[in-house]
C-alpha cells in the first residue's frame, strides 16, 4: 500500500484541518468547508480560520451535501487557478458551488502527473475519463497529444470543462453527457478500445435520464467492462474512489480481480498535508500500465 500527495502544487495550500473542516488556499482565495475524515483538533485558533477565510461553506439543516458558502465581500464567486509542473501549464476556473466543491480536487495532481509520465512516449494515444468532472484529467491528457473522451452525466460541468480547456489553451476534446455505465456498455459492443482509462466514480448519483449510481453495487460491474475497454498493449489505467466506506484493501481485491496479469499495480491513499503536519486522507487509488 503506498500513501501519496502531489509534490507540484503551487497555487493551492491545505492550511489547516480540524473539527470536521479544513482550511485550503486556491490561488488568491482561502475556503473554509466541511471534511468528515478531520477529526481531530485544529492546530490554528477558531479566529484565526475566521481571519483567513474569504469563504465558509455552511450545510443546510436538512442536508448532508447541500449549502451556502458565507462570503466576504471580495470574495468573488468565479476565480482562476493555474497548475504548472514540469509536464503542465493548465488553467482552471473555480466556483462556490452549492455542494461545497469549487471545481477541482488538488490531492488528484498526483495523478495527473502519472498521466503526464505516462503519455510522455509521444505515441499516438486514445483516453477515456469517466465520471470525469470539470475534466482536469483530461486536460491533463490533451495536453500530452491523447485523443480525448471526456464523460460525464451533468451537462453544467461539461460546459464548465469545456471553459478549462479553453483556458488552458487546448482544443478537440470530445464531450459526451451521458451515464458512465451506458456509455462503456455501448463501447464494449461496438468493440472500441482505449490506451488510457481514467475513473473517478462517486459514492453515488445519478445519470442525465435518472439512472442510478451507487459505488458499492455498480463498481464491480464498471471494472468488468474496462478490461474489454483497454487496449491490449501501450495502456494505462487509473482510478479514484472517494467514500468512507471504501479502503484501499477493498479496491485491491476488485483490481487484482479483474486485472490478474498485470504486473506493477499501485494501490493505496491519496492524502494532503496542513502546515501542522496532519496528513489528511482524500481517497483511494489503483493505476498501473504495460511502459
Amino acid at each position: 500500500m503506498q500513501l501519496i500527495t502531489p509534490t507540484t502544487l503551487t497555487d493551492y495550500e491545505l492550511i489547516d484541518t480540524g473539527n470536521f473542516e479544513k482550511l485550503e488556499r486556491f490561488g488568491a482565495y482561502t475556503v473554509s468547508r466541511p471534511e468528515p475524515q478531520a477529526v481531530w483538533q485544529k492546530a490554528l485558533p477558531e479566529t484565526e480560520w475566521e481571519r483567513m477565510a474569504h469563504a465558509v461553506f455552511k450545510r443546510d439543516k436538512n442536508s448532508q451535501e447541500k449549502g451556502q458558502w458565507m462570503q466576504q465581500p471580495d470574495m468573488p464567486d468565479q476565480w482562476p487557478f493555474r497548475y504548472q509542473s514540469e509536464h503542465f501549464d493548465l488553467r482552471a476556473k473555480l466556483a462556490l458551488s452549492a455542494f461545497k466543491h469549487v471545481g477541482i480536487f488538488p490531492e488528484q495532481a498526483a495523478n495527473w502527473e502519472y498521466i503526464g509520465e505516462k503519455l510522455s512516449a509521444g505515441q499516438p494515444a486514445s483516453v477515456l475519463n469517466l465520471f470525469a468532472y470539470t475534466g482536469m484529467a483530461s486536460l491533463a491528457a490533451r495536453a500530452k497529444g491523447a485523443t480525448v473522451t471526456h464523460v460525464d452525466s451533468i451537462k453544467q460541468v461539461i460546459s464548465w470543462s469545456r471553459v478549462n480547456m479553453e483556458w488552458s489553451g487546448l482544443d478537440n476534446i470530445r464531450w459526451v453527457v451521458e451515464d458512465a455505465m451506458k456509455f462503456v456498455q455501448r463501447e464494449v459492443r461496438r468493440g472500441n478500445t482505449y490506451n488510457g482509462l481514467i475513473l473517478d466514480p462517486p459514492a453515488y448519483g445519478r445519470g442525465p435520464s435518472g439512472e442510478k449510481w451507487q459505488l458499492e453495487d455498480q463498481i464491480d460491474s464498471m471494472l468488468a467492462h474496462c478490461t474489454r475497454l483497454l487496449a491490449e498493449k501501450d495502456y494505462f489505467f487509473l482510478i479514484n474512489l472517494y467514500s468512507m466506506g471504501f479502503s484501499a484493501l477493498i479496491l485491491q481485491n476488485l483490481i487484482d480481480h479483474h486485472f490478474p496479469d498485470v504486473k506493477g499495480k499501485e494501490v493505496g491513499e491519496l492524502y494532503l498535508q496542513d502546515r501542522a503536519g496532519r496528513k489528511l486522507p482524500l481517497g483511494v487509488f489503483a493505476r498501473f500500465s504495460d511502459h
